[in-house]
């Protein structure tokens, strides 16, 4: 990013307390230099954002040449509503879809298998996920089996997947996972008891549809840690090794956003101006680290969360701050720009490592003020699980692009720190 551009991030216009703005302005010139300008690809699905935009899902179904979409959902999706609402647009529409909510939190390769034999056997074309980002993850499968055979774990890693899936419209029901506009499929291996990643841009769904409606049914754990899961998002996005200008200026909207905003969705929920920017902080982050990729947070949590089948957002909220410590001792340039986007005192020029700081404190007091528990320990690791989540995470695809590099006894510490 060059120094004489600059970028203002909704800083003059925001109101405090509406959740229309962030009240803070970020500038590229604060940013570190890049040696060189790089070339870069920014994926992204067609998007609709706003309330009652639910009934597009419909429309675009239509557009994507349905006939009998397959609708993926889980229970506790089906319980809040939000399908029968969708499977009434798309009637409407003189489609014949098909309702399947076998999914459990963190998918298990098993239920895709199931997913992808209930999706032959009804004829099935367009794939619609409603709910989360277990949900939109166990769409992609299905999809990604529907055009390619095997089965899930066959295709771990990157851009594996060789025939064209079957079209996707995404409408998430959290707000901070990004599965509606990212390139990442994350399955749960039931064998190995970790998580693996499957990314490309097949993966990347034709329509997002964002109706922040659906997230005032999300229950109070679930929106903190999809919360601080978007904040992982941006901050994982912002250093990453492959972040770039489009990149960044979602990634600190994002942080500014959910800093903002998060704590207000937990107490009063309906409000509609916090809710609608969790909605946008939880799509820009996703679309700031589909395109620049993540870091050792993510390649670590995937690790807990395949063997105790937790929230990912729980995880990444006890182990952000001691990953922002890891990143920030080798380079602490790029964490000034996240403080200021926090809204913390950080001016042009200060020592990064106070930045650093500054930034780690702040998530634990976030994770602190919604509910996150202060460690490991406290959510059921063990000192002798560590070693095996250690070498798990060395290969997570996300590792490759944090910005520090890091031996096993690295991620061992860190992951005893973190207990």
């Amino acid at each position: 990013m060059h120094r004489d551009a600059v970028l203002v991030l909704d800083g003059d216009q925001a109101r405090p307390g509406d959740g229309s703005g962030t009240g803070y302005t970020v500038r590229a010139a604060d940013c570190p230099r890049e040696s060189r300008p790089r070339l870069s690809k920014f994926h992204a699905p067609e998007i609709v954002f706003g309330p009652d935009s639910l009934g597009e899902t419909a429309h675009a179904a239509v557009r994507l040449g349905a006939r009998r979409p397959f609708v993926v959902t889980d229970p506790g999706v089906t319980e809040a509503g939000w399908p029968a609402e969708l499977l009434r647009h798309l009637r409407a529409a003189g489609l014949r879809p098909q309702l399947w909510n076998e999914i459990t939190p963190n998918p298990k390769d098993h239920e895709i298998q199931a997913g992808f034999e209930r999706y032959e056997s009804s004829g099935c074309d367009v794939v619609i996920g409603v709910g989360g980002g277990s949900v939109i993850d166990a769409a992609k499968g299905v999809a990604l089996l529907a055009a390619n055979g095997g089965t899930i774990l066959d295709y771990e890693g990157i851009d594996r997947i060789s025939n064209p899936i079957p079209p996707l419209v995404m409408v998430p029901s959290t707000s901070g996972t990004g599965a509606d506009v990212s390139q990442f499929c994350i399955i749960t291996d039931t064998e190995r008891l970790t998580k693996i990643t499957i990314m490309g841009r097949a993966l990347v769904p034709d329509v997002s549809v964002i109706d922040p409606r659906l997230l005032v049914t999300m229950p109070d754990w679930l929106n903190a840690a999809t919360g601080l899961d978007a904040l992982t998002h941006g901050i994982e996005a912002f250093v990453s090794l492959a972040h770039g200008p489009l990149t960044d200026t979602h990634a600190l909207h994002a942080v500014a956003l959910v800093h903002t905003n998060l704590p207000t969705t937990m107490i009063r929920r309906t409000d509609d101006g916090p809710r609608t920017a969790m909605a946008q902080a939880a799509l820009e982050a996703g679309l700031a680290f589909t395109n620049a990729i993540l870091g050792a947070t993510h390649a670590m949590s995937h690790q807990v969360g395949g063997m105790l089948d937790l929230p990912h957002g729980l995880i990444n909220g006890v182990l952000l701050p001691h990953v922002i410590r890891f990143n920030g001792a080798d380079d602490p340039t790029r964490f000034v720009p996240i403080a200021q986007a926090m809204g913390l005192p950080a001016r042009p020029g200060m020592p990064g490592d106070e930045a650093v700081d500054m930034v780690a404190t702040e998530v634990r007091k976030l994770a602190d003020e919604v509910g996150v528990p202060t460690g490991l320990a406290a959510i059921g690791v063990r000192d002798s699980d560590v070693p095996r989540l250690a070498r798990l995470t060395l290969g997570d695809a996300c590792l490759t692009t944090n910005p520090r590099t890091a031996t096993v006894e690295q991620i061992e510490d860190l992951f005893r720190e973190a207990l």
